[in-house]
């Protein structure tokens, strides 16, 4: 079985800026990043999360940020379900 290759999403560096972006493990990190762009980011960077992460790892990244309060996560819980986040 061919693995297919992560392409990482388009996020601007002051989402991340306590990491090198160029040596950042955008696949093993998709919890950090989710967050980051749940809380700061337009939602150009919101359907690039929608891109590149599947479902359960969004889902996955929204129960485990401690930084959300509960009505943030339910926003995105709703965002995310919602046919918006794949509009063009």
């Amino acid at each position: 079985m061919k693995k297919s290759k992560f392409k990482k999403p388009d996020i601007p560096q002051c989402l991340l800026w306590e990491y090198d972006l160029e040596t950042f493990n955008f696949q093993k990190s998709y919890r950090i990043v989710c967050e980051r762009v749940f809380e700061r980011g337009n939602v150009y960077q919101w359907q690039e999360i929608a891109r590149c992460y599947t479902s359960e790892q969004i889902i996955d990244a929204i129960n485990w940020s401690a930084q959300m309060d509960q009505r943030d996560k339910d926003f995105c819980y709703l965002f995310i379900k919602s046919d918006f986040i794949h509009a063009p």
